[in-house]
């Protein structure tokens, strides 16, 4: 009885996790860099394209970083689902405080004779 493992290279893996990611963060590099007007100057939801752009590629990029380095590719779909679903819930319920208190923050300071000293 012989108890031995093939040995198997992950280098090509590592190779495309690091070129999907890459990607994407050249993508958004070059995205605010650029800024360009038609997603800057168009709002849907209360806030610009391009923010929301911003963070869904965040959320791909933070899914795929817990599915490949979680080791999440092979287990089932219902596996995936309870460890990424509450994450991405959380991070839009935090978002949504940011965007919230952010914006009565902005109208306080906006209609009002306190000066902006931060």
């Amino acid at each position: 009885m012989s108890h031995e493992h093939e040995y198997v290279s992950n280098t090509s893996r590592i190779w495309k996790v690091f070129g999907i990611l890459s990607a994407v963060t050249i993508v958004e590099v070059i995205l605010g860099i650029l800024k360009p007007e038609a997603l800057h100057l168009n709002h849907f939801l209360g806030m610009n394209l391009l923010n929301w752009i911003f963070y869904a590629l965040t959320l791909y990029k933070a899914y795929y970083i817990v599915y490949a380095f979680m080791h999440m590719e092979g287990e089932r779909s219902s596996l995936r689902y309870a460890v990424v679903l509450p994450v991405i819930f959380l991070i839009l319920y935090l978002l949504f405080i940011l965007l919230t208190e952010g914006n009565y923050i902005y109208g306080v300071f906006k209609d009002s004779t306190i000066k902006w000293n931060f």
